[in-house]
Formats: C-alpha cells, structure tokens, sequence
C-alpha cells in the first residue's frame, strides 16, 4: 500500500500501456502528499547549511577540494558528479536527485557574465532547447521571480510550466552565489495543441515536483569558474514501468546539469 499519495488507476493496464508502448497518457496518476515534501525540505535544509557554511568558511568551491577536479575544467571538461553515492536519495514515496557540476570559461568576467545570467527574458535562447520559453516576471535588486517553460524529453516528452525566486548575492569583489527556488511546477498535457492544458500542481505523472538549484561563481586564474549544485524531486518508480520511467527521472537530473553548465559556457564564452 502507498502511502502519502493517492495512485490514480484509469483505464488500462500497466501491461496494456507496455505493450502498447504509449508514453503514459493518464495510465497512471500520482499525488504528492505532504510526507514527501515534508521529507524534501528536511533534506534542503541540509543541502542549505552546506552551501551557506561552505561559502562562509570555505573552501569557497567544490572544486577547491580537489586538484584533480580543478585540474579537469581548466583543461575545458565539464564536471556532473553525484553529490551521494548515486546523485539519488530515496524519500517517503519520492526521489530527491542532488548533483554538483563545474565549468571554467576563459576570459569571462564576473561583471559582464551576471548581466547575462540576470537576462531571464533570454534564457530560452540560452538553454534551448530544455528552456522552451522565458520571461522575468518581477525583480526587487538582486531577487527575482521568473516563468520557464521546461521540455524533459528522453523516451518520454515532458512539458513543464515552472515559476522560479532566484536570490543573487555579493561575496567579495570576485565571488557571488545565486539560490533558486521553484515556487510552482505544472506538467503540461498536450502541449502545442488547442487542447492544452495544465495538469493540477502535484497531481501529474510527477516527473518534476521541485527543483532548485545553488551557484557559485568565482573570477580568477584569467577567466571564471561556475559551480551548480541542483537539486530536484520525482517521483519514486512504479513496479514495472521502471523501463519506461527510469530515464526521464534518474538519468535526466545529470544531464540536464551538464547541458546547462555547457550552454552556461557558450553564452559567457561570447564577447561582450
């Protein structure tokens, strides 16, 4: 029995749909009920007084730590390690995936790279194709409230109208950090179509239910460093779906980290 959630059976069977190979039109419909996002923001917590003791006393990056892995992005690779283990945390009725990435970009400054990190109206040109569409929807100094349309797509294909507060501050004259929260996550059923429509918040397939995300930027050695530690919540896997669901939820938190450092890059690699 599961609990924490209501499991919504509609019509079919989870064989039916295998044989079928349909992506889960409404074959199967989870709740995310308060113990698991009670269990989430246990686990922020921790992930928060990490970040905030780190950035007081040090080492300020995660790559400082370790001369292999700052050995590694100054020769251009770029870095998605698991923070656990295996980068996922099994919770009461979820999956809480938190991993660590890191980038060098020669020549960029820490001035002229915020202006265009702070350029929330043009991220979806920046992280296309994962961000579909972006809009600024406030800003108060270095806070923000900003509307990303996410695309998920490996297998399955995923659409996501999502609202994110980003809070930016000032370390000393050549480091900052940035905190972003998703304060609303909506699956979007048929997309690009007449009939599309938001799914309830919390009431969908729950490929994404949160996903914030910690940054570290630091000038220095001729160019900048970009650290990025996200950390997101899913679903747990269904018996007998795990074929079909495994990649969109286990596999996708890494990638996505590593194609947004890479596309991080390009946009701060471009003169300015």
């Amino acid at each position: 029995m599961l609990t924490g959630r209501r499991v919504v059976l509609q019509t079919g069977s989870f064989l039916y749909c295998a044989l079928l190979l349909v992506p889960l039109p409404d074959a199967i419909t989870v709740e995310l009920g308060r113990p698991t996002i009670e269990a989430f923001d246990a686990y922020m917590r921790t992930v928060e007084a990490r970040f905030d003791n780190q950035t007081r006393t040090g080492p300020f990056l995660w790559l400082d730590a370790s001369s292999s892995r700052r050995q590694q992005v100054r020769q251009g690779q770029i870095l998605a390690e698991a923070w656990g283990p295996k980068g996922d945390v099994p919770i009461t009725d979820g999956l809480v995936h938190d991993w660590i990435g890191a980038v060098f970009i020669p020549g960029a400054t820490l001035d002229k790279s915020l202006r265009v990190l702070e350029d929330y109206d043009n991220q979806k040109n920046v992280y296309r194709p994962e961000v579909v569409d972006s809009k600024l929807l406030s800003r108060k100094d270095d806070d923000f409230k900003v509307y990303l349309r996410l695309l998920k797509k490996q297998i399955l294909t995923v659409v996501l109208n999502s609202e994110h507060e980003v809070h930016y501050l000032r370390v000393s004259d050549t480091r900052w950090t940035s905190k972003s929260y998703s304060s609303r996550i909506a699956e979007v059923a048929d997309p690009g179509r007449p009939s599309e429509r938001e799914k309830p918040v919390g009431k969908d397939h729950g490929f994404l239910w949160r996903l914030n995300s910690f940054w570290r930027f630091e000038e220095r050695d001729g160019g900048l460093y970009v650290e990025c530690e996200a950390v997101s919540l899913t679903r747990d896997v269904p018996t007998g779906l795990g074929w079909l669901i495994n990649p969109i939820i286990r596999s996708l938190p890494r990638d996505s980290l590593a194609n947004t450092l890479r596309e991080t890059r390009a946009a701060l690699a471009q003169p300015r």
